[in-house]
């Protein structure tokens, strides 16, 4: 990826806007309404559509024209090199934040999963040991995830 793209998603808020759409198309208002609910803070439409824009521009991103409700709406859409783009993003922040909490995680005693939250911890021999929620019969759950 080159400097070009790092400098179009250079920040959190159009990083998330890669997000909703990468989740399915979706006209303006609907990305600012769902970044509001997710985030908790509203977003400038002058940050959303001249970064929808500029994605456009770059054939990452195109639009259709579709009736909603009475209102005509451009319905956003990441085109293939898009959904690529996003891949390549989100793996980089997947590293990201598997750098960030993997300090602060436990492996299972038993298996050698990774345990996000909740585990079962017991004292053997004056030390505390933890297990993931297989205790020992390890299987694939929500809270668990092998690195």
């Amino acid at each position: 990826m080159d400097t070009e793209f790092d400098e179009l998603v250079s920040d959190f808020s159009r990083f998330y806007i890669l997000t909703i759409l990468y989740e399915g198309p979706a006209h303006g208002y609907k990305i600012m309404s769902y970044f509001k609910k997710r985030v908790g803070k509203e977003i400038s439409p002058s940050l959303v559509y001249p970064f929808l824009q500029k994605l456009e521009e770059k054939g990452l991103l195109k639009y259709t024209i579709k009736l909603v409700g009475r209102k005509k709406r451009k319905i956003f859409q990441l085109t293939k090199k898009g959904i690529d783009l996003c891949r390549t993003l989100f793996k980089r922040f997947a590293k990201l934040i598997s750098i960030t909490i993997e300090p602060s995680l436990d492996a299972c005693a038993s298996c050698g999963c990774i345990i996000f939250e909740g585990g079962h911890f017991e004292t053997i021999n004056g030390e505390e040991t933890v297990f993931c929620s297989g205790r020992g019969t390890c299987h694939r759950i929500s809270n668990v995830f092998w690195l």
